[in-house]
């Protein structure tokens, strides 16, 4: 089960400090009861440094939340697979809905950021997700995996720990709206099936498929407990530590009382 923590283009440097501390503090001080949750963070590039050093001691990877398809080159405001590399990160997202909307990125050129990503180790959280139209259209599984197919065209992976893929339904995303949990579940197995046929069943089944539309505490547990969600992807409610913390909590738990 995997919490991972998206903090978008939020706080300041001493606030994202301040928060990474936060969250270490309360991750040292409940390392008993967190089982085998794991957890990811993903600030704002000028953060990095300051975070990881922040994580040193907990078991919080770090990752970035876009970068360029290139090694390096002409392309001012950018940031490399290389330099990400360079300053420990160990995971980047891909594909985010809000890139896709606002940078009209498209599935070819996630396609290509992705295999960027395990050209350097990096492993890539690619996002998909359907707009509300696409979904009262009847569209919903076919955008998806259209998607899906997109992004991970060429992209090979050796095991499951080399790939996250991140359903957003992009109607809850920043809303305060959630898919209900049969909803995500139900785009989840479609994502995996889809997995399935491309890299086969063992490594699919343990691929982590995470949900991302305004996954809070009070709804983590509904959603965490289905079978093919395996974590989330959070936004608002991990720009706190006791948000974050609190989905780790309920993951802990679905973890404890199912064995998922």
């Amino acid at each position: 089960m995997l919490v991972a923590g998206n903090w978008k283009m939020n706080t300041d440097v001493p606030e994202g400090r301040a928060l990474a501390d936060a969250i270490a503090e309360g991750l040292s001080s409940t390392a008993a009861d967190r089982g085998d949750v794991d957890f990811l963070v993903c600030p704002p590039y000028v953060h990095l440094p300051a975070v990881r050093e922040a994580l040193a001691d907990v078991p919080v990877a770090v990752g970035a939340q876009d970068m360029h398809a290139q090694d390096e080159g002409a392309y001012t405001g950018d940031v490399s697979a290389p330099m990400l590399s360079s300053i420990g990160c160990d995971a980047v997202i891909l594909g985010h809905s809000e890139r896709r909307t606002y940078y009209d990125e498209t599935d070819a050129e996630v396609n290509a950021k992705a295999q960027q990503a395990r050209a350097h180790d990096l492993v890539p959280i690619v996002c998909v997700g359907e707009t509300l139209e696409q979904r009262k259209a009847g569209e919903a599984d076919t955008v998806v995996r259209s998607q899906v197919d997109g992004a991970l065209s060429d992209v090979s992976i050796d095991g499951a720990d080399e790939l996250i893929v991140a359903y957003e339904p992009i109607w809850a995303i920043g809303t305060g709206e959630s898919a209900a949990a049969e909803q995500a579940q139900a785009m989840h197995a479609v994502i995996r099936d889809d997995l399935r046929e491309r890299y086969g069943g063992d490594v699919a089944d343990e691929v982590p498929l995470l949900y991302g539309g305004s996954m809070k505490p009070h709804n983590a547990y509904g959603l965490l407990s289905q079978p093919d969600i395996d974590g989330g992807l959070i936004g608002s409610a991990g720009l706190e530590a006791e948000g974050f913390l609190g989905i780790a909590e309920k993951a802990a738990e679905v973890l404890e009382t199912s064995g998922h």
